[in-house]
């Protein structure tokens, strides 16, 4: 619960001389920032009693003759057609019965009534589509939490994102074009969603649907993904859209979405070349094509995503004019692990070439990127290209490996049989699927560590090791 209030947060600040309830909070809210349009009621005997409410067309806090005449007014001016109603006590605001996504008058009324005979505080509020594309969450300090397709309420359940203020802020003003009005305040906990087309009261891009102060705890962001914002946008534009964030040097990328408006970042290289990635939800190594220049988009997901479950946006990123390509990862030991060689990595990547002994500035220049990304994120692994100048972040994932020198998954099968890296990923992907799972794999062929090869193997968790060493 909040107290009555001065300018500050959002133009809000909230001192605490007495608790509000949550229409007052609303009525708070609303004198600063963007709120749903509401009307809500006290439960007064057999009757509703209105307390406050903002419709577009009337003025603040108007009072309506009746709850049906209400009812009408905000179902005429809701963009869905559509009301909410939400019901509580004063003193714990979030703990009763919502009643989502009314479409007729009869229906909200009678709604309205039922839970005021159970002696509920209630608001009726317009419907704000959760799957337009957009987010919702909390932030608390420096915290903010959110997930598409979902009320605040989705930092309740696990996959959500989970980013510093500072991050969290630049990346949704950069995939959605607009600076969400939230802002960072110790001890203090808001609901606010973000929407691709203005919405509420005010008709902006954010709405506050909530906000207490005076909340324990001193949360920290967890930076961890794919959850459900990464496969949103595809894992591979997450990751580079952190590592442009986190400072590092990222190729101009354009992304081009399923759920979202295309939008950009990163720096241009100068190069005149482009190349089209697909951008699946979750890593997939190797099983989506890459393009070095430009291909039509669309056939290009019609073919490799037909049913439209797999990829969530494609890339078109500018190239970087390779002098050296590569991989880096931590291994089982915390160890860094560099990898690549001259020229483009996409044949290192795919296993069909193996690493080569890099120079010392190379590496030098991979290491003192992975400990700037490192020192903000924890253990990553990134792609990489340098264009004998600095280090260009292509690809961005968290987490350690545990793999270690010859060995890409640890593990004691019952028998090992051997495969050919220069047969392929897809070859790859059928026997892994083919095997029984108390079989490992030997890779036969100069493949690294950090390649597509090794990250399959990874994935399928299967037990697997090089039949040679990995460096020339």
């Amino acid at each position: 619960m909040v107290g009555r209030s001065s300018p500050g947060f959002g133009g809000l600040v909230f001192e605490n001389p007495m608790p509000l309830f949550k229409d007052e909070t609303l009525d708070v809210l609303a004198e600063r920032g963007n709120v749903a349009q509401f009307v809500s009621y006290r439960p007064y005997g057999s009757k509703l009693r209105q307390s406050f409410s903002r419709i577009q067309g009337y003025s603040p806090n108007h009072s309506f003759s009746t709850p049906e005449e209400a009812v009408e007014a905000l179902l005429k001016a809701s963009s869905d057609r559509s009301v909410n109603v939400r019901s509580y006590v004063p003193d714990s605001p979030r703990s009763k019965e919502f009643v989502y996504g009314i479409k007729s008058r009869d229906e909200a009324i009678s709604t309205l009534h039922r839970l005021a005979n159970s002696d509920l505080h209630l608001i009726l509020n317009e419907t704000i589509d959760v799957a337009d594309g957009g987010v919702s969450g909390v932030i608390q300090g420096d915290v903010v939490e959110f997930a598409p397709d979902d009320t605040p309420r989705c930092v309740e359940k696990p996959g959500v994102a989970s980013l510093s203020f500072e991050v969290a802020s630049a990346l949704l003003r950069t995939v959605y074009g607009v600076m969400p009005e939230i802002e960072a305040r110790q001890t203090t906990r808001a609901e606010f969603s973000v929407h691709p087309v203005p919405r509420g009261y005010k008709g902006t891009h954010t709405i506050l649907w909530e906000l207490e102060t005076n909340v324990p705890g001193n949360p920290k962001p967890s930076f961890s993904w794919p959850n459900r914002f990464s496969r949103h946008i595809g894992d591979k534009a997450f990751g580079l859209l952190i590592a442009h964030l986190m400072g590092a040097t990222v190729p101009h990328t354009l992304v081009i979405g399923r759920r979202v408006a295309p939008f950009s970042f990163g720096t241009a290289t100068s190069s005149g070349l482009v190349w089209t990635r697909t951008c699946p939800a979750e890593p997939q190594p190797g099983l989506y094509s890459t393009y070095k220049g430009w291909v039509d988009p669309f056939k290009l997901v019609a073919k490799e995503d037909s049913g439209h479950s797999h990829l969530s946006s494609v890339l078109c990123q500018q190239g970087v004019s390779a002098a050296y390509s590569g991989a880096a990862l931590v291994d089982s030991y915390g160890k860094l692990i560099v990898e690549g060689r001259s020229g483009e990595g996409d044949r290192f990547m795919l296993g069909l070439t193996g690493p080569e002994m890099l120079p010392t500035n190379i590496l030098s220049d991979v290491q003192q990127c992975y400990s700037s990304l490192s020192s903000k994120l924890g253990a990553i692994r990134f792609e990489w290209v340098h264009d004998g100048n600095h280090v260009w972040v292509v690809q961005l994932h968290r987490g350690a490996t545990n793999s270690d020198s010859d060995v890409i998954v640890p593990g004691n099968p019952a028998r090992w049989v051997r495969v050919r890296a220069a047969d392929g990923l897809d070859s790859l992907r059928v026997q892994l699927g083919d095997l029984p799972p108390e079989v490992g794999i030997i890779v036969e062929g100069n493949v690294g560590l950090t390649s597509h090869v090794a990250d399959l193997l990874r994935k399928s968790k299967r037990p697997s090791k090089l039949a040679q060493p990995t460096l020339l």
